[in-house]
Parts: structure tokens; C-alpha cells; sequence
């Protein structure tokens, strides 16, 4: 199999690189005076403050959002388990409706820019100071060094090109775009959204095709159903406890557990997803998120079904070990990259394009949320109180490219490949997500709840966390088998499925919480309450028909695919 791309391949990617590059320089262009200096401040910089459409805003929460590691790697999981992955694309379109009705009102009422400054004006500088360090070193060890490389591997794997290329070039088209400012990426996201769908879809599309030719039919409902008959397994969405996958999907988890948590955790307490509305109105914001929401629908059609079809013609011997290893060695990760390696010339370079501009758009969220939370939460409170607003966007810059060196230079000693690029950044956001989801959630709606108690959610969380993950190798959990919250591993020792540990520890860090704080208050202790009422909750008409039409459709999908 050739592993190149051809000159028309690269015309049109080159096409692509013209269009978003140029579109990217006349924004930029456009809010910058004739002697270069910046007309707007450094909220402009950081949140394109009130500039944003709601069909940007939702343009680039999709864009920053779907990267290598749900090119890759949920292609690599629909290969693997099926549709099943699908959820947490799908459960993320409810989040989003959630986070638009009940985050983003707080979050604006109270004129809240970054996820750390919410911390300090709810609880105290010190849990802001802490989160802020946190958020930093993961955003940068853990997120962007997984998209980077990840996107550098399937990259170096279609075009043949060296994998330090790969990794640099990545690294200097996001830096190139990100330096442009929060309104130069939410407008370029448009772009790469329209490549990101449009390439998705064509592979797809392909891909379909493929199965109904190898078994003498044509068209893609001919391969869908293909598909339905030669991996009936692939197409369900609640795993039973005796399915090999139980440990990733624990059964009703999926709808009724963790998974909530890791949705709403990310979607509605992260910098770099919520700053894509922070710098908006409040009906703009809902209307970009209700947009994300829609958009989440098509992603298992761009993501997962490429990989299931994958495995239906390695299951009919079409791909051979030479290009997924066999046995222990099988590496479902290899789906998307194989695909894209026999796509015809011209559709190749514009599915190269997508996931180029997925993995650029990606990069380009991250590094601006890791300059926004240094420069305001770091530099402007703790280093220079009395920064100037150009020097603040300075100082954003300059942290823009030491993220990208750094993630260049820590990405390849990770071993991301070894564990699957999306099961890696689950795994370890994992740690953290339950106490953080606590700390926020009590924060918006419970007044009483204590700095200490927020400490607690953020410290104590990440330590049970650790204790839960290790705790089978030196106690028996075989009694919660019968409840589905442990199954047994390869060498029969009963392990707690990640979702499920996440579910518990976040009930304990809630729990945790209320009695501290409740001892706390009780003692006299004030608290800083945020300013919520219930108007702030009512939304239009339009939006609860669009909120009701995506609630109807998940019901419909979830109920055929049981």
C-alpha cells in the first residue's frame, strides 16, 4: 500500500493551508491599527470579546474538540468495540444543551473570563493559584503533546513524510494561527470545520463503498448494512458485563455514571472549551453551543463508522497484518490512517486536509487557553500586577510558542501510541475530573460550600482517584461484581471500571464537601457567594425546540441501537 501522497493530494492540502492562512491574516489585518499595534485589549486578545457569531462560537468548539485523538483514536475504539464509543460524542450534544442553560448564564452574569478567576472569586486565591499551576501542566504534558503527536503519527503514517516534520509543522501552522488572537481562531475554526466535515464525510463515504464492493454490491446503505450483518457485535450501544470492552463502557454507566462526569467536567468546567463563549452575549453563547450540539450528532458518522467498516475488511482478510499486526501486536489505532492510504488521489489530500485542520484547530484552542490562564491568572496577579495591556497580549505570545517547544520536546518520550491516544488523555484527565466537577458544581448553586471544602474536592479527588486505581492489588472487589462495578481482568483480579471510579469518588468529594462545609458555616466561617437567580435559566423558544429536536434523536438512535 502506498504511503504517499500524490501531486494532486498536495494541491489541494496546499489549497487548504492558502485558504485558512490567508482568511486568518485578513482577520488579523482587520483588527489591528496601521502600525500593527492591537485596537483591542487583552480580553479582545484572549476571548475575542464580543465579536464572535454563535456560528463561530460552535464552529470552534467542534474544531477544538475533534482532533487526532478522535480521528485516531475513536476510529481506533470503533474498530475495536463499535458503536458503542459513540457515546461519548452523542452524550456530549446533552452536555452541551446542560452547560448553555445552566453554566454559561453563571459564568456571564458574574462577568467570569477564566476558569481559575471563577476559583478565586467563588472560593480564594489560593484554590485559584493551585488550579491555575494544575490546569497549566495539563493542558500542556497531557493534552496538547497528545494532539500534537498523535497527529504528527497519523500524518507521518499517510504521507510518508519524517515524524520530527510532522511534529514541527504542526506546531508552527497552530503558533502561526493561534498568535492572531481568540477572534483569528473562532473565524478560522469555520474554515476547518468545513474541511474537517466535508474530508470526514468523503472517507466515510469511501469507506461504506469499500465494504459493499468487496462483497458484490455498491452504494453506502449496501455497506452499512454489510456492516450491520458482518459486525453485528460493533452495533451495541450497553455493553453486558461478559463484553471483553466492559472495563471502557461499564452498561448503563455510560448513560446513568461517569460518563456524565467526564462530559460536563469537560464541557463545562474547562478553559479551553468554555472560553469559546466566555467572551459573548448570553443568547450568542447559547446559540453556539446549541450548534456544537448538533454538529456532536454527525461526528460518530466521521469518527466511529470509518473504524467499524476498518475492521470489517480486516475481518475479511482485505488489510492484512502488514498494516494492523495480528494478535497481541493488533493495533486498532492503525483504522483511520489505513483508510485514508486508499482513498483516491485527490479525495486523499482533501481527507488529509480534515485531519490536518482538526489536529491545527485543536492545537490552536489549547495553546490559547494555556496563554490565557498564565497571563491572567499568573503573570497579571501574582508577576506584574501593574502590566500593561499590550504587554499582557506580549506575554500571551511568548507563552503561545514556549507551550508549543515544550510539547514538541515532551511529546515523543509519553508512550501515547503504546496506550491509545484517547484511552491516554481519559485516563489521566481522569485523576482530577470527578473533584473538580465537585468543586464547580457546589460553587455555581450551593452558597455554603467553603474554600476548604473546595481544597478538599481538589486535592482530596485526585488522591482518591489514585487509591481507587490501585486499590485491587491489595483488596479483593469481587463483592461488587454482582452490582457491575467490577469485573475481573486478564490474570482474573477484579478491577473498577474507569467510569464507575470516577462516579465514586465524585459522590465522596460531594459528600466530603457538604460536611465541611456545614461545620464550617456552623463556626462562623463566611463564604463568597456567586450571583445566580432563575431568570437566568429561561431561554427562547427556539432554542428549546432545537434542544427538544436533539433530545428526540439520541432517544431514537439509543433505542435502536440497545
Amino acid at each position: 500500500m502506498q504511503h504517499q501522497l500524490a501531486t494532486l493530494d498536495y494541491v489541494v492540502f496546499f489549497i487548504y493551508f492558502l485558504i485558512v492562512s490567508g482568511y486568518g491574516i485578513w482577520i488579523y489585518r482587520r483588527k489591528t491599527g496601521h502600525d500593527g499595534t492591537m485596537e483591542g485589549d487583552s480580553k479582545d486578545y484572549f476571548l475575542a470579546e464580543g465579536s464572535l457569531t454563535w456560528w463561530a462560537i460552535g464552529s470552534s468548539l467542534i474544531a477544538s474538540n475533534i482532533s487526532a485523538e478522535q480521528f485516531v483514536g475513536m476510529s481506533g475504539s470503533g474498530f475495536k468495540m463499535g458503536l458503542a464509543i459513540a457515546t461519548y460524542e452523542w452524550m456530549a450534544a446533552l452536555t452541551l444543551i446542560i452547560v448553555a442553560v445552566f453554566f454559561i448564564p453563571v459564568y456571564l452574569k458574574n462577568k467570569i473570563f477564566t476558569m481559575p478567576q471563577f476559583l478565586h472569586q467563588r472560593y480564594n486565591g489560593t484554590v485559584a493559584m493551585i488550579m491555575a499551576i494544575f490546569w497549566l501542566a495539563l493542558y500542556v504534558v497531557v493534552n496538547l503533546t497528545s494532539i500534537l503527536y498523535l497527529g504528527a503519527i497519523a500524518i507521518s503514517s499517510i504521507a510518508g513524510l519524517n515524524l520530527e516534520f510532522c511534529l514541527y509543522a504542526l506546531a508552527f501552522f497552530a503558533v502561526i494561527i493561534t498568535l492572531g488572537g481568540m477572534k483569528v481562531i473562532g473565524f478560522t475554526d469555520v474554515i476547518q470545520v468545513f474541511f474537517l466535515i466535508l474530508g470526514g464525510l468523503a472517507t466515510t463515504y469511501l469507506a461504506l463503498n469499500l465494504v459493499a464492493d468487496h462483497y458484490g454490491q455498491s452504494g453506502v446503505l449496501a455497506g452499512f448494512n454489510l456492516m450491520t450483518e458482518q459486525a453485528g457485535d460493533h452495533f451495541q450501544m450497553i455493553f453486558k458485563r461478559d463484553n471483553e470492552n466492559y472495563m471502557d463502557l461499564p452498561g448503563l454507566t455510560v448513560l446513568l455514571g461517569g460518563m456524565w462526569i467526564v462530559n460536563l467536567n469537560y464541557w463545562g468546567c474547562n478553559q479551553y472549551i468554555t472560553q469559546r463563549a466566555l467572551g459573548a452575549d448570553l443568547p450568542t453563547a447559547r446559540g453556539g453551543l446549541l450548534f456544537a450540539a448538533f454538529l456532536k450528532l454527525l461526528m460518530p458518522i466521521i469518527v466511529v463508522l470509518p473504524g467499524i467498516a476498518a475492521f470489517v475488511l480486516f475481518k475479511a482478510d482485505v488489510f492484512g497484518a502488514a498494516e494492523f499486526g495480528q494478535g497481541a501486536d493488533l493495533n486498532p489505532d492503525r483504522a483511520y490512517p489505513v483508510l485514508l492510504n486508499i482513498l483516491p488521489v485527490g479525495l486523499k489530500g482533501l481527507s488529509f486536509a480534515a485531519l490536518t485542520a482538526a489536529v491545527v484547530a485543536s492545537l490552536a484552542g489549547k495553546a490559547n487557553s494555556i496563554a490565557t490562564i498564565f497571563t491572567l491568572d499568573i503573570y497579571q496577579k501574582v508577576l506584574n500586577p501593574e502590566a500593561s495591556e499590550k504587554r499582557l497580549v506580549n506575554v500571551g505570545k511568548i507563552a503561545v510558542v514556549t507551550a508549543m517547544i515544550l510539547g514538541v520536546l515532551i511529546a515523543p518520550h509519553l508512550g501515547i501510541d503504546k496506550k491509545g491516544g484517547f484511552q491516554y488523555i481519559q485516563e489521566y484527565t481522569g485523576f482530577v475530573s470527578p473533584g473538580i466537577f465537585a468543586m464547580f458544581i457546589l460553587g455555581f448553586f450551593w452558597k455554603k460550600t467553603t474554600s476548604t471544602a473546595a481544597l478538599f474536592a481538589t486535592i482530596g479527588g485526585f488522591l482518591l482517584s489514585v487509591l481507587f486505581k490501585f486499590l485491587p492489588t491489595f483488596a479483593d472487589l469481587s463483592f461488587l461484581a454482582p452490582f457491575g462495578f467490577a469485573v475481573p481482568n486478564a490474570a482474573g483480579v477484579y478491577e473498577i471500571p474507569f467510569l464507575d471510579r470516577m462516579g465514586f469518588v465524585f459522590i465522596i468529594c460531594v459528600v466530603m464537601m457538604v460536611l465541611i462545609s456545614l461545620f464550617e458555616t456552623s463556626r462562623g466561617v463566611k463564604t463568597n457567594g456567586l450571583e445566580v437567580d432563575r431568570s437566568m435559566f429561561k431561554t427562547t423558544r427556539g432554542f428549546a425546540i432545537g434542544a427538544m429536536t436533539i433530545m428526540v434523536l439520541l432517544t431514537v438512535l439509543y433505542t435502536v441501537y440497545w
